[in-house]
């Protein structure tokens, strides 16, 4: 089991190190064809041609497109991601300051989604059929329809303006206070929660539907074995698998998909940093983002596809 399991995980890893590559190349590229001049914006009223080709020479943009190119994929091999044209910064450190808090709300999203989606799901396949599984399926197809944005402008008004019970905005470190970054959590990780754990939901359903069908669990059923413990054991167990695919995939989407509320609920996160800094033109940021979160996509993903083996014990990494 090992020697294989070494092999795909070199495997795995060196396909991630070459979709790195490729995102950079992209990235790269789509970045030159944005109109307007990064240094100009960066400079704002601050501009005089001094500052100008300052900025330009510090930044490297005044040498070859190709030259900046092979620089800038020299400098990421080694953990360099650039510095800042509007506050002069590192891009990794920039990057780490913000990362918890999207990992923060990321997590927060992901365990909402499964609360909502497993319990539902479930109950909506074995009563297939019923009001209460035509009610489900209702119920997360509206949540599918439903954009996280305006769920999460509805949620502040109801339980900030309205009620008061939870703070609008802001954020509030875990390891700081707990209690404060639980309540400004709830929100946004609600906000995205409850997309993803309608679709999900929908996922969860077809699952468990495809194996209660299954040989072994009638099996299991003529054997006499309580509901609990063929739902538990034998249903719920083999349909981990596409079940884990879709948590996988939804997670990796979320990361990447948390910009509109992040800046809804002024979430200090990579979303919104990556907002304002396309709006600034600050490129090595918005680079420097990007593959931050191609990165963890990546991550995921092959987290998932351990994860796989860890499961079901049938499923083999060769």
């Amino acid at each position: 089991m090992t020697s294989p399991l070494l092999r795909f995980l070199a495997k795995r890893l060196l396909h991630t190190a070459v979709v790195l590559l490729g995102v950079l190349v992209v990235v790269f590229a789509l970045l030159q064809l944005v109109p307007g001049d990064p240094v100009r914006v960066a400079l704002g009223t601050r501009f005089t041609q001094e500052s100008y080709d300052a900025l330009r020479e510090a930044s490297g943009l005044d040498r070859p497109l190709l030259v900046q190119f092979f620089a800038y994929i020299g400098n990421a091999l080694t953990g360099n991601l650039g510095v800042s044209f509007r506050s002069g910064e590192p891009v990794t450190l920039i990057l780490l300051d913000r990362l918890p808090a999207t990992v923060s709300l990321a997590l927060a999203g992901i365990a909402i989604a499964l609360l909502i989606a497993f319990p539902l799901g479930t109950w909506a396949a074995l009563r297939r059929g019923s009001a209460a599984d035509g009610g489900i399926r209702a119920v997360s197809q509206f949540g599918v329809s439903v954009p996280d944005f305006w769920l999460g402008l509805l949620l502040i008004i109801v339980f900030s303006t309205m009620l008061g019970l939870l703070p609008p905005s802001g954020y509030v470190p875990f390891t700081e206070d707990p209690w404060g970054w639980l309540q400004r959590v709830i929100l946004p990780g609600l906000a995205v929660g409850v997309v993803s754990g309608s679709i999900m939901t929908r996922y969860v359903r077809s699952a468990v539907l495809d194996v209660v069908g299954s040989n072994y669990v009638r099996t299991a059923r003529s054997k006499g074995l309580p509901r609990r413990t063929v739902v538990g054991r034998h249903v719920l167990r083999n349909a981990l698998v596409p079940i884990l695919t879709v948590a996988g995939v939804q997670a990796a989407t979320m990361l990447g998909g948390l910009i509109v509320i992040e800046v809804v609920f002024a979430w200090p996160g990579l979303g919104r940093l990556v907002f304002d800094a396309v709006a600034a033109r600050d490129y090595p940021v918005v680079q420097g983002t990007v593959l931050l979160i191609a990165l963890m996509f990546l991550l995921i993903n092959l987290l998932v596809d351990i994860l796989y083996a860890v499961v079901d014990p049938r499923i083999r990494v060769s």
